[in-house]
């Protein structure tokens, strides 16, 4: 493929995207607001939420900040969990609650309906740190999480 038809063919991909809204023009992306304080409140309370019931592993609770989908996905230091079944499976065999000493927690929302968190959290490995990323979407029964990753690694120096 040439450069010419590599660009020509890029382009009208992008327009055929455009059309059908799934890609939005640069211009539409100005008007997004961004870290609203009455949405990252919003945010913070969940996630305040979901590490109470993480700490007392309440599985109603925990099962319900995520969204309820064969799309959900949440990956962890042992195990990746595709669809919120596997994810309630998961969460029935945790044995007990963790408490959750978090540090760093960046919190940022795009619109009106969706966020991400990112936290670092001390865990009772010396020399280890957990880190915790999520994306939430607000849906019409609420905030929910989509995506996940937990993991533990060696604490930078």
């Amino acid at each position: 493929m040439t450069e010419e038809s590599r660009r020509s063919f890029l382009a009208a991909s992008m327009g055929a995207l455009s059309a059908t809204g799934l890609v939005q023009p640069a211009s539409a992306q100005t008007n997004l607001a961004i870290n609203d304080p009455k949405i990252v409140r919003e945010i913070q309370e969940q996630f305040a939420g979901y590490d109470q019931a993480l700490s007392k592993n309440d599985l109603a609770a925990l099962n319900g900040y995520f969204f309820d989908s064969p799309t959900t996905v949440r990956y962890g230091n042992a195990e990746n969990l595709y669809g919120f079944a596997e994810i309630q499976v998961y969460r029935a065999g945790v044995p007990t609650g963790v408490a959750i000493q978090r540090e760093r927690t960046v919190i940022t929302t795009y619109g009106n309906d969706f966020a991400t968190v990112a936290s670092l959290s001390r865990v009772r490995q010396p020399g280890k740190i957990g880190r915790t990323m999520q994306s939430w979407v607000r849906f019409p029964q609420g905030w929910r999480i989509v995506a996940a990753h937990v993991s533990t690694i060696d604490e930078p120096k």
